[in-house]
């Protein structure tokens, strides 16, 4: 499986339904495997790594290969956290029926809403 930086993967966890932005691709001098840096949307300073392999066996679905660009950060933290974006934000990508700036829906209906 190969996994690109800007792709959004989600996660259905025991309360809601959860979004993240591969942050970072790289290769682990270890093994051959791709550490892969997620992100999570709902809370920028939220990251961790993960690999491949993992992301597959453990539920993460991969919901678009377009970027998430929030256009309302209130928090300084918020502000801080994201990075600069490499497309413009109200970029419309026909394909997935959303700008950049708009959060992707789902795939799956949330279990517990």
């Amino acid at each position: 499986m190969k996994v690109q930086i800007g792709e959004i993967y989600g996660k259905q966890t025991s309360a809601r339904f959860v979004m993240y932005n591969v942050i970072k691709v790289s290769q682990s001098p270890a093994s051959l495997q791709n550490l892969v840096t997620l992100q999570n949307i709902d809370n920028p300073l939220s990251l961790f790594e993960i690999t491949t392999q993992k992301l597959v066996s453990s539920g993460y679905i991969r919901l678009s290969q377009t970027p998430f660009i929030d256009l309302e950060a209130t928090t300084p933290k918020r502000r801080k956290a994201s990075k600069k974006p490499t497309r413009c934000p109200l970029t419309f990508d026909f394909l997935e029926e959303r700008a950049d700036s708009q959060r992707p829906a789902p795939i799956h209906q949330d279990l517990f809403a």
